[in-house]
């Protein structure tokens, strides 16, 4: 399988340094994760959008993946009641 590469939009960047520092951690390796699998068992397409939901305990990563350029992209993250708007 191909080796995707990881894009983070400014505003996700924001998102992540403003979280807990286990939960900092956590995500960061479930994103590098993504390079090699980019949907990992869980990973939930969104309805009427073009994203792609990954749960990381109470926390949702939300990304686009761009199959003819190989390239995910890190839209948003955030507390799962939030995450969504």
């Amino acid at each position: 399988m191909a080796k995707y590469k990881n894009e983070i939009k400014r505003s996700a960047v924001r998102e992540i340094k403003k979280l807990p520092s286990d939960y900092m951690r956590k995500i960061l390796f479930k994103i590098s994760e993504l390079a090699g699998n980019p949907r990992p068992k869980g990973c939930i397409k969104l309805t009427n959008e073009e994203k792609y939901r990954i749960r990381v305990g109470r926390y949702r990563i939300l990304c686009e993946i761009k199959e003819n350029i190989l390239t995910i992209t890190i839209v948003k993250v955030g507390y799962r009641k939030d995450a969504y708007n």
